[in-house]
């Protein structure tokens, strides 16, 4: 059977994710629903919502880690195929799309046996072909970038967990992605660390890189966000801008659950 083809679609050019109807299950787990999502580009959008709701679920449709049953789903232009869609082929054309859209987990995910400097070269030389010297030079601005120069021939081991995961932004970045995603990329570390990380974020976000965070930090989405969502149960509750959602939300639900978490 011949693979599919993720053809071109026409959006706003600003518009750089839209998400339409989109619903997702495991099996009988129905976890997102219907959900309506469009992220400008250069917006930094943060998911909140209580753990289960749906917010890293979200993110991984975008590069397609989980794939959708139901509903569209476009980043930069392409539509991005459901479960169904990828059955019969199709990973080529998505492998494309994916180099675009750069992840941060919540565990760094380093290879072990790597410094930092070639933790970040070695996908741009086996997946952008990128020469060696080039790629390292390229990792090295990028190491200076997130304040790790001076480790860049470190093994993950000899770094704490906040450097390890600046680490990994610089690496998603090596990648020259078009949005950024997040996926509470604080949440593994040591409350001392958390700051160091955060801080390269803002930074991306004074460059206007487009990003799409789920996180726990209510001051870091206070701050840095454009527009904040609020998930329950699979859906959207709630958008607005940080002021909207933090000072005057709306739904019974969102005051519910930012009194609980900002009470800590």
């Amino acid at each position: 059977m011949n693979a599919i083809q993720i053809p071109a679609v026409t959006t706003s050019r600003d518009v750089i994710v839209s998400i339409a109807r989109l619903n997702k299950s495991f099996g009988a787990f129905h976890v997102l629903k219907d959900v309506d999502l469009d992220v400008g580009r250069g917006e930094v959008v943060v998911i909140i919502g209580a753990s289960g709701s749906g917010k890293s679920t979200l993110i991984r449709c975008v590069n397609s880690l989980e794939m959708y049953q139901s509903g569209r789903l476009t980043v930069d232009g392409f539509n991005m195929p459901t479960e169904a869609d990828r059955k019969i082929g199709g990973e080529k054309e998505l492998a494309r799309i994916r180099k675009g859209v750069g992840m941060v987990f919540q565990q760094f995910n380093l290879f072990p046996h790597m410094s930092a400097i070639d933790n970040v070269a070695i996908a741009p030389i086996r997946v952008r072909g990128r020469k060696p010297d080039e790629a390292k030079a390229t990792a090295l601005r990028l190491l200076e970038r997130v304040g790790l120069r001076d480790h860049a021939h470190k093994l993950p081991s000899q770094l704490s967990g906040g450097q390890q995961q600046r680490v990994a932004i610089a690496r998603s970045l090596a990648m020259e992605p078009h949005i950024m995603l997040f996926d509470e990329p604080t949440s593994a570390l040591d409350p001392e660390m958390v700051g160091e990380v955060l801080d390269v974020m803002r930074e991306l976000a004074r460059e206007g890189m487009t990003m799409m965070i789920v996180t726990h930090e209510m001051g870091f989405a206070r701050e840095v966000a454009d527009r904040v969502v609020y998930i329950d149960h699979g859906r959207i509750l709630e958008i607005g801008t940080p002021a909207e959602i933090f000072d005057r939300p709306t739904h019974e639900r969102t005051r519910t659950f930012l009194s609980r978490v900002l009470r800590h």
